[in-house]
């Protein structure tokens, strides 16, 4: 089931008397419960993509369809519940959390905006269960963000959006300033909850191999536009594009490391 789709999506961007197109007539969907991994080098128009698919963006021509419905007319109303559904977690966690507020109200203030505990006692048992799941020391909920490491700060980000239980979050090079061993705990942490929710993901990366490691289906990005798109096992085993080859010998393997952290 298709949850999320593009039409011929395009961004260009006036940089003096030039345009620039980031993104360039891209077709991709996202289907429930998977995960799209979309790969590339810095520039291509990943994160450009990424912001137009949450609403952060709006593009130039192209339609998003969530649900079949163009995003792009949603109310106020539709666009606060698309907020919720749909969320999106950047690479430097330090920048997305409010250096003033503590570990416990960051995570629990998803809960709060959008009305979803009934009571002080259900926000707490809501935040502990997540911090738990994504692996955070209880001591950590009345520290800020100052006084943790970047891996605990991108499980903290993960922490306040999976506790909204999105139908899908989008991961935009969430992983790639972390060290091989804090990048395979967040992508097994991303694999469990992916089993109990249901979670539809978008993962972005510039490392081939992190991407096939958690992904179903890979979109090679270049220059704007998507070059190679298949499932997983066929753009590993037999990639077409030249330039997919070379991503994938220059990405270093991570497989091996995540599948033993558990």
């Amino acid at each position: 089931m298709e949850l999320l789709k593009t039409e011929n999506l395009c961004k260009d961007y006036r940089r003096s008397d030039k345009i620039i197109s980031a993104v360039k007539n891209v077709n991709i969907s996202l289907e429930k419960g998977k995960t799209y991994g979309l790969v590339g080098e810095s520039g291509c128009g990943k994160s450009t993509l990424a912001q137009m698919l949450c609403l952060l963006e709006n593009p130039t021509s192209g339609k998003v369809f969530f649900y079949d419905k163009d995003i792009s007319t949603f109310t106020a109303e539709e666009k606060k519940d698309f907020h919720k559904k749909v969320q999106i977690i950047f690479q430097n966690p330090y920048d997305s959390l409010n250096p003033k507020m503590k570990i416990k109200s960051i995570i629990e203030e998803g809960l709060i905006i959008h009305n979803l505990a009934k009571s002080k006692e259900e926000r707490d048992y809501l935040v502990n269960e997540m911090r738990t799941m994504c692996a955070l020391d209880n001591s950590v909920l009345e520290k800020y963000p100052s006084e943790l490491s970047g891996g605990q700060r991108q499980r903290v980000s993960l922490a306040a959006s999976m506790i909204l239980q999105p139908e899908i979050l989008i991961l935009d090079e969430a992983v790639s300033s972390l060290d091989v061993l804090i990048q395979a705990q967040i992508l097994n942490i991303l694999k469990l909850m992916q089993k109990s929710f249901g979670t539809t993901y978008l993962f972005i990366s510039h490392n081939l191999h992190v991407i096939s490691y958690l992904s179903d289906k890979i979109g090679v990005m270049y220059n704007g536009s998507i070059i190679e798109e298949g499932k997983a096992e066929e753009i590993l085993q037999n990639p077409k594009e030249e330039y997919t080859k070379k991503l994938f010998a220059s990405s270093y393997t991570i497989k091996s490391s995540a599948s033993t952290i558990f």
